[in-house]
């Protein structure tokens, strides 16, 4: 019993022992499988980095290559004389096209997507829908677009469907911006073929089972060497490197966890100078796969049936995510076709033009929302008709080949009309296209332009040339007009009359070959100063007419821009003056008569009013003797009396025949200086002094502390002062104040007030009392004066280009304010007229 039970025990130890060591060898070849399972996967991950790297150095320089080409290709653009050069460009769009051979084709695109010059013959003049090659460049930038299904620009003409393009041909279009020298945007577009790119990266991996995939930083798939055929607008947002990992780093690797247990290795590397990431993935499983082909010696037997289920799971998972993506893709493929189509929609409602689709025969079988806004009942009218019943051709011609089956070109145009819903005649520009199924037209796709307004404003536009060329004509002033070289296109016949010459005599002519020297000379000089300061020069010269000789001209030239701004020609207006020079010489010499009659006669009112005065004197004089030595006899002094009054009656109208005098030719010439006018009211104000004492008056100054300079007549100034002050103080009660003011006041002027506390003036009469003999009726209290003294203010300020009036005041009395223009001059006297 022992022994069996000790052989028992021996079992059970070389059992235990077998399956110890078992076990220890088991978990020794797990541990070493492990680490070399880790070591492989480790192994892959830097190979993938290294791919990363070669193909997105690659891609980076082949998109830089574009870019070079792209800007060369601007710069010999903007080489040419004008945008009408551009199309004879195809022969280096060609030869640029060698050097990227990867590229489909390069084209030059205004900003209206019109293509002015393509490496491809047929997409010249081709007008191609700009937001389906993604969004525009800045000038001298380059922009990749998105990856869009079609082989040339004409796949992506506006208004061209692409339903009908094959799907796995698709493009990367690359954009380049610059401008023209008049700033018109231009692009330069070439169509990437992605094709070629896939293929150096699969010549790169080789055999490796890895997939290579190319975006942009926002997911947007660009290449990928798996299946391309639903690749536009595939997004990989979804991606565990752009939803969490965000592009952290320019490169890296990681190990990917799917949701089914799948473990993906990704390597990824983003390029600094083109928004690109690459992506290398490979399923762990190949480099578990890889491991065991090593180990396959050590574990055959042991881990065979672990093998086989592994590749089983991992076959299933595979087949079950290509399901799964191909499911997700046919729906986003579908959601897209839909979103496009309700898009179109939109979009054709939205046209101004007339847009319609017919059959092979030309029968309407679409419209869109346009033909009822223009045609009123006739769109719904139109479905099922002819496109030529209802827009009808201008030429019988175009019936027959608008339509026509037997050619298979490009757009047909031509000119059509109908009656709109307004009852007017709309004019229309009609094109169509052939739509071609297996190279046979089964239908045509057309649009029509309203030019009714165009033709309109082209026919009130000839009109209106039509009128200015016959009121030119009709003009009684010649006219002239000469090109940028000085030939002349154009002379009405009031120039040919003046000159006496034919205009098939000077036409394409310059003056210089029929005019005078001095004459044509005088012309070369205004017009270039004309062209050196623009706008208009007019000036007054006397020239030579045919049948009268000299004459004395006003010469007006005025430039004539084109449309960009830059001269075309200068036009000429010549104006006879001689009559209206002849009249004014006239007037001047009678206006000098006239002022020279009137100085005599003012020097000899003044003469014999001086000679008046001196016998006057004498009579007064004795009568007022005779008054005093009579005082003994009433009636001699009555008689002395007498004389006296009758003296003192012509003595006032002496005074009156002087003051008569006085407001002609006191205020005469002007010496302006520059002066301090606070000097010359000081010794005015001094002058006041015995008047104010005499009615026990007193003077309030305030002058301005800032000299007060101006350009006056210090006499005449100082008249106008003493005037206006004598007022002052000769109305004001006794006991009262005088006061005057100057100031610096707005705008430059000095500013005088002199204010006083008498009895007011009317307001009907502020004005008044500034006219010749005129007093107001508040003051005629036999304080004497003629009613001169304010008129001849008026006259001597308004000479100095100022201005005086007065005012009343609330509390009472008046004031008197004077305005003085502030200016600085030499101290030198310069006489000024009066006018």
């Amino acid at each position: 019993m022992k022994h069996s039970s000790a052989q028992w025990l021996s079992s059970q130890l070389a059992l235990f022992t077998g399956v110890l060591f078992a076990l220890l060898l088991l978990m020794a070849i797990v541990w070493m499988s492990w680490r070399g399972h880790q070591q492989v996967v480790e192994q892959d991950l830097r190979q993938q980095e290294l791919y990363a790297r070669v193909i997105e150095d690659h891609a980076s320089r082949s998109f830089d290559a574009v870019a070079v080409v792209q800007n060369s290709l601007a710069e010999t653009v903007l080489l040419q004389d004008s945008q009408a050069d551009i199309p004879h460009l195809s022969r280096q769009l060609t030869q640029a096209l060698g050097s990227v051979p990867f590229v489909r084709s390069i084209a030059v695109l205004d900003a209206q997507g019109r293509v002015l010059v393509s490496s491809a013959a047929g997409d010249v003049q081709r007008q191609v829908n700009l937001s389906l090659l993604g969004p525009r460049p800045a000038r001298g930038q380059s922009l990749l677009g998105p990856l869009i299904r079609g082989r040339s620009l004409a796949d992506f003409e506006l208004g061209a469907s692409q339903a009908g393009l094959r799907s796995g041909i698709n493009s990367l279009p690359m954009l380049y911006g610059f401008a023209l020298a008049g700033g018109q945007p231009m692009l330069v577009v070439a169509l990437i073929n992605p094709d070629a790119l896939v293929n150096f990266q699969r010549q790169v991996i080789g055999d490796n089972p890895l997939s290579i995939l190319v975006t942009s930083y926002t997911g947007l798939l660009l290449t990928s060497t798996v299946d391309m055929v639903e690749a536009p607008g595939l997004s990989l947002a979804h991606h565990s490197l752009f939803s969490e990992r965000q592009v952290a780093r320019e490169h890296g690797s990681y190990r990917e966890h799917s949701n089914l247990g799948e473990e993906t290795l990704v390597a990824f590397r983003a390029s600094r100078a083109w928004p690109l990431v690459v992506l290398v993935e490979q399923a762990q499983a190949a480099s578990t796969q890889r491991w065991l082909a090593r180990a396959r010696p050590v574990l055959v037997t042991g881990l065979v049936v672990v093998f086989l289920l592994l590749g089983m799971a991992v076959v299933l998972y595979r087949s079950l995510r290509a399901r799964e993506r191909s499911r997700v893709l046919f729906d986003r493929a579908r959601d897209q076709v839909v979103r496009s189509e309700r898009e179109l929609s939109v979009l054709l409602r939205s046209l101004q033009e007339l847009i319609f689709r017919t059959d092979a025969s030309g029968v309407v079988t679409y419209v869109n929302a346009r033909w009822a806004a223009l045609l009123g009942a006739q769109a719904h009218q139109a479905l099922g008709r002819s496109v030529l019943d209802v827009l009808v051709p201008e030429r019988p011609t175009d019936r027959t080949t608008l339509f026509a089956l037997d050619h298979l070109d490009g757009v047909r145009h031509c000119r059509a009309s109908t009656v709109g819903a307004d009852g007017r005649t709309r004019h229309f520009e009609l094109a169509v296209v052939p739509l071609l199924v297996d190279g046979r037209i089964t239908a045509f796709a057309g649009s029509a332009v309203d030019i009714t307004e165009l033709l309109e404003t082209q026919r009130q536009l000839q009109m209106q040339l039509s009128l200015i060329g016959l009121m030119l004509e009709i003009s009684p002033e010649p006219t002239s007009m000469a090109d940028e070289m000085g030939r002349l296109v154009m002379v009405n016949k009031a120039w040919e009359q003046f000159k006496g010459l034919d205009r098939g005599q000077v036409i394409g002519k310059r003056f210089a070959d029929f005019l005078p020297v001095n004459e044509a000379q005088l012309h070369e000089h205004s017009e270039a100063q004309l062209v050196r300061q623009g706008g208009e020069v007019r000036f007054e010269s006397r020239i030579s007419r045919y049948d009268m000789g000299m004459r004395d001209v006003l010469i007006s030239k005025v430039m004539v821009p084109g449309e960009s701004g830059a001269l075309i020609g200068v036009l000429t207006v010549l104006t006879d003056v001689t009559e209206f020079r002849e009249a004014e010489r006239a007037i001047r010499e009678a206006r000098d008569v006239a002022e020279e009659a009137s100085r005599s006669k003012s020097e000899f009112v003044a003469n014999i009013s001086h000679e008046l005065r001196t016998p006057l004197q004498s009579i007064i004089g004795f009568s007022e003797l005779g008054v005093m030595r009579g005082k003994g006899s009433d009636r001699i002094v009555a008689m002395f009396h007498d004389i006296n009054a009758s003296g003192q009656r012509m003595l006032a109208l002496v005074n009156d025949l002087l003051d008569v005098s006085k407001i002609e030719s006191t205020v005469g010439t002007f010496h302006l200086e520059s002066v301090d006018l606070r000097s010359l009211i000081r010794p005015v104000a001094r002058e006041m002094g015995p008047l104010l004492a005499r009615k026990n008056l007193s003077l309030d100054m305030d002058l301005s502390d800032l000299p007060l300079v101006a350009r006056a007549d210090p006499l005449r100034f100082q008249q106008v002062i003493r005037n206006v002050l004598a007022n002052a103080v000769k109305f004001s009660p006794n006991d009262q104040t005088v006061s005057l003011s100057a100031q610096i006041g707005d705008g430059s002027e000095i500013h005088i007030v002199v204010r006083d506390h008498g009895p007011g003036i009317p307001e009907a009469e502020l004005e008044k009392i500034f006219e010749a003999f005129v007093q107001s009726s508040k003051t005629k209290n036999g304080s004497g004066g003629t009613g001169l003294g304010l008129a001849i203010c008026r006259k001597i300020v308004e000479g100095h280009g100022g201005r005086i009036r007065a005012c009343n005041v609330s509390d009472g009395g008046a004031e008197f304010h004077i305005y003085f223009p502030a200016r600085s001059g030499s101290a030198e006297s310069q006489p000024m007229p009066l006018t």
